[in-house]
Order: C-alpha cells, then sequence, then structure tokens
C-alpha cells in the first residue's frame, strides 16, 4: 500500500497518528496533536475578539438528523463527536482518547476521555456516549448514522415495518457495552474497519441524555461554546462559555480558546466574495469556481482550497415513474458525457465521476471503464420503454453549495435534448430544497466528503437506511459493501469494491459527473482557520489579530 493508505489504516487500528506517520517516513503535519485533533498551542495567538462567518444560517433541531453542512459547523463548537476528521483525512480522538479492534474487527473497546465537562456542570461518562449510539441505532430516530458500517452492526431488525413499510430496528440486546464510567465497549454483529471514521461523521455529535429537540431551545454541549442567538437565515451568534448552568466555573478539557464569540451571518455562496470584501466577513465558507478570480483580488485576503471527495449525485428514485424503467435510468445515463460536465462546470481541479458513488481520493477506489456517451442507444431504449416520442422529465435543484449545482443540470439538460430527453429544472430556495431533497423523484443533492468509499455507500445506498434518496435496494450489494467493509488489505478491500461500484453503476441510478474540490476564504488577520475535506469548520483554536 502507498504511504497515506498506511497511515491511515495504522491510525484506524489504534497507532497514534504520529506513529502511523514515523512507521511511514513522514513528518507528521502540525495541525493536530496525538491525543486530541487541536494543534499545538501557537504562542502568537491572542485572546478576545469575534469571527464572523458568511454561510447560510440553518435551524438546530437533531443533530443526529442534521440534512445541512450549515447546521453541523454552527453547532460544533458547542457539540464535539468521539472522534474528528483531520485535514489530512486522517481520523484524531476527540471525546474518546483510544479504540483497541479485535483481531477479526468485531469487538471494538473505546476510552472516553476524562474531565470533560457538560455545559450543565456533569462530567461525561461511557454511558452518555452509549446513550447516543443506542439512539443512532434506533430506526425510529431516522439518523443517517444507522446506514454506517457501525451503528448498522449494533441494530437488528425487529420483524415489524413502519408506515413506508421499512424494517423496524432496535439496538442490539448486548452490542454496546459499559465497561466502567469511562470504557465501552462495542460487539458488532459483522467486522468493521472503519470505526473512528464513522464515529467522526458529522451526525454523530454528542448530546447530553436529556436532549429533546430542538437543539437550539436547551443547547447542552461538551465545547467551549453556547448559542447566544439563532435568527434562521438570519444570523447564528455563538458565545464563549464561562458559567455552567449549576453556577459552577465551566472549565474546557481541550485547553485554550481564544475567540470570545462566533457568529455566522446569511449569506448565500455568491454573495461571501462582496460580503468578504466589504468587510461584513473575516471568512467566506465557500467559494463556487466562477468566484475564484474575483476573491483573489480582495485586498488583505487569502484563498484556501483542499482536494475531497465532494459531489453532486443526479439521482432518481427507482420506485417512481417513469425512474421505475430501468431502460428510462440507462436513457439518461447514456445521454450524458460525464467528461464534459466537469469541463464545463470544474475546468480546473477535481476528476470525473462514473455514477458509482466512490471518488479516486478514496483509498478502497477501483477504477471502472470510462463512461461513453451513446445518443442513438439512448434513443433505443426510450423507444423499447414506450417513449417513442421522447420523454419530459424535471429535476429539483436547490443551489445550496452555489450555482454551480443548477449549472451543471443546465450542462445535462443541454446534453440530454440530443436524446429526445426534455429535462426541466426546478431550481428552489436552498432552505426548501432540504425540505424535499429526499423525496423529489429526480433532485440534484450535493454529497460531502467522506473519507471512505464504503461509508458513503452505507450511508446512501444500503437498503432502508434514513438517506438512501434513490431507494435503491440490492441484497449482493448489501452483502459486498459489508465484506468491503470489513478488509484490512486495501488491495483486497479495493478487489471487493470493483462488484460493490459496478452493482451501482449498473442499477443506473444517477448522474454523477465529477468530484470537486472545495475553495474558502478568509482574512489574513485570521489565524488558524482551513478548509477541511469534510467541510467540518474547526474553530475553536481559531484566533483573530494583525
Amino acid at each position: 500500500m502507498n504511504r497515506r493508505e498506511f497511515i491511515r489504516l495504522a491510525a484506524l487500528l489504534g497507532i497514534s497518528a504520529s506513529a502511523a506517520y514515523a512507521m511511514a517516513g513522514a513528518e507528521a503535519p502540525a495541525f493536530a496533536s496525538d491525543d486530541t485533533p487541536f494543534p499545538p498551542v501557537d504562542p502568537n495567538a491572542r485572546a478576545g475578539g469575534t469571527l464572523r462567518l458568511g454561510d447560510a444560517v440553518a435551524k438546530l433541531d437533531d443533530p443526529a438528523t442534521f440534512a445541512q453542512n450549515q447546521m453541523v459547523n454552527q453547532a460544533r463548537p458547542i457539540l464535539e463527536s468521539m472522534c474528528s476528521l483531520a485535514n489530512d483525512n486522517v481520523v484524531r480522538p476527540m471525546l474518546i482518547t483510544s479504540w483497541e479492534p479485535s483481531t477479526d474487527l468485531k469487538v471494538w473497546t473505546l476510552q472516553v476521555r476524562k474531565n470533560v465537562m457538560w455545559h450543565n456542570g456533569e462530567e461525561l461518562t461511557a454511558d452518555h456516549i452509549a446513550w447516543n449510539i443506542r439512539r443512532w441505532a434506533d430506526s425510529s430516530t431516522g439518523s443517517p448514522n444507522l446506514g454506517l458500517s457501525t451503528f448498522n452492526a449494533l441494530s437488528e431488525a425487529t420483524g415489524a415495518s413502519d408506515q413506508k413499510g421499512n424494517p423496524i430496528k432496535k439496538p442490539t440486546k448486548n452490542g454496546i457495552e459499559v465497561l466502567d464510567a469511562h470504557t465501552l465497549r462495542l460487539n458488532l454483529t459483522t467486522p468493521v474497519l472503519s470505526v473512528p471514521e464513522d464515529c467522526a461523521e458529522k451526525t454523530t455529535l454528542i448530546v447530553h441524555p436529556s436532549f429533546k429537540p430542538p437543539f437550539s431551545d436547551d443547547p447542552i454541549g461538551t465545547g467551549p461554546y453556547t448559542l447566544g442567538e439563532l435568527r434562521v437565515g438570519e444570523r447564528c451568534v455563538l458565545k464563549r462559555l464561562k458559567t455552567t448552568t449549576d453556577g459552577k466555573d465551566f472549565s474546557y478539557w481541550g485547553g485554550e480558546v481564544y475567540l470570545d464569540e462566533i457568529h455566522f451571518y446569511h449569506f448565500e455562496a455568491e454573495n461571501q466574495p462582496a460580503a468578504l470584501a466589504s468587510g461584513s466577513i473575516d471568512v467566506a465558507a465557500e467559494l463556487t469556481i466562477d468566484q475564484l478570480e474575483l476573491a483573489k483580488s480582495i485586498e488583505g485576503a487569502s484563498i484556501l482550497s483542499t482536494n475531497t471527495a465532494n459531489t453532486l449525485c443526479c439521482r432518481m428514485q427507482i420506485d417512481q415513474k417513469p425512474f421505475d424503467d430501468i431502460r428510462v435510468r440507462q436513457a439518461i445515463v447514456k445521454s450524458v458525457d460525464n467528461a464534459a460536465i466537469k469541463t464545463l462546470v470544474f475546468p480546473d481541479g477535481g476528476s470525473v465521476g462514473a455514477n458509482f458513488h466512490v471518488s479516486p481520493v478514496h483509498p478502497e477506489y477501483f477504477p471502472l471503464p470510462d463512461m461513453v456517451r451513446d445518443v442513438e442507444g439512448a434513443k433505443k431504449l426510450l423507444a423499447e420503454a414506450g417513449h417513442e416520442q421522447g420523454l419530459d422529465i424535471t429535476i429539483t435543484v436547490g443551489n445550496t453549495d452555489g450555482p454551480w449545482h443548477q449549472a451543471a443540470c443546465e450542462a445535462i439538460r443541454d446534453q440530454m435534448k440530443d436524446s429526445g430527453i426534455n429535462l426541466s429544472i426546478n431550481v428552489l430556495p436552498a432552505t426548501k430544497f432540504w425540505e424535499v431533497w429526499d423525496k423529489a423523484p429526480f433532485g440534484a443533492t450535493p454529497w460531502d466528503h467522506r473519507p471512505l468509499g464504503t461509508m458513503v455507500l452505507a450511508q446512501g445506498y444500503r437498503s432502508n437506511v434514513p438517506w438512501n434518496e434513490t431507494h435503491f435496494s440490492n441484497k449482493e450489494f448489501d452483502d459486498l459493501l459489508d465484506e468491503a467493509g470489513a478488509t484490512i488489505d486495501v488491495e483486497k478491500r479495493r478487489a471487493k469494491m470493483e462488484q460493490v461500484e459496478k452493482i451501482l453503476q449498473d442499477a443506473c441510478i444517477m448522474v454523477q459527473a465529477f468530484w470537486r474540490p472545495i475553495y474558502g476564504a478568509a482574512l489574513d488577520t485570521v489565524h488558524g482557520y482551513a478548509v477541511n475535506p469534510g467541510r467540518q469548520m474547526q474553530l475553536t483554536k481559531v484566533w483573530v489579530g494583525s
């Protein structure tokens, strides 16, 4: 395996990140230590001040079901996860200090960090984390975590079905075992390699067992900030926590925290560069490709970027007409030249997608043959499906990351015309889109980076999981995905992924034309801020000053 794969695997299996880097003959990056996700103390850091970020401001309902990345980032300074994904795509410990798997990867022992204080003055315990995991493993919660291999292997079907006909799942009887106040054991029904990475997923923020939605009504967390004000679509104000709700001095386990307040101001992506240039914000959370030249011209600001597995899936629900006919789905896929779409929308950076939602940045990626556009083949399939005179369909778009979503759909629309497919584009405001993203028969959904391809496939395409927006269900796919997710050897895992990817690609459930880089910008007065591949804002150690 290459150096990057070795470091990631060693960290997953419980070797410290710096030791993994040393074993691979590489120098560990300075932005994260071994036992925390935080960088070393900056001797030049100044305490005080307010960080102003431009991003969409969203509601804070249930952290286990957060659909928007903005929700997660607003909550992240208040709530914390067991693990955290660092900028090198390697997981570091957060609310747990270590993990130890059994040789068969079915039993994982987690050590819960000591002396972590909740905002109500209690100390974090293994029971608190176990309560969260049991909640995720219960299908009634509706959390996408149930699709992740770890938590799927901690749940079991009850034999009953919900109103939609999906199987009702509950936590396995002895799956989550509390050994003592700071030790937790996970007894999985199947081997899983990705436990630490699953525990760093954006919807695994740990809430207090007293939690009742919406979170914004009673925001108890372990992070150094609390919610001061939330006006959806306007602003979210976080304030440094000094005193617990029971009157104690709040002591943050993570050491020095510099900012007094963090303000999120609601700016759509296309307006963020202008807000940065005017001095209204200090950080533009995300720039679209067409904004880069403008952002580069802003005096006293820097462009930040990273390659990722972020993408846009133009996906079809296979139980809704006309997409319930695979010939229609095949015709749609054959009508599109993915490489041409990528060139039009992201001419610089990123890579071409192949309609199976595993990226070249994923260690288990297996390169299938390039997709080839076939207009005549598409026309023939449409005729066989009874659409000799053409097909009229509509795709729902939210532009939640910027107008490039719409630009991609418009390029796809123009290509589909050659095959007799008339694509209408229904553009919704971003907030409205997130209300229907998993309900639209044909929708353009942005998917964030996950460090492993097995993770995103488990969340998005495993049978009957909450975020399976295509309604795809295939037992062979599920079983092969479980096998791949339990295979330590990267080459063997990659070989298994060939079959997994091929099943998904052959089902023709999406047009997934490209993988995109992400860009942000910050004033030079902002220190310690970086763009994270998972779009996870890490703000605890950020400071402002000249």
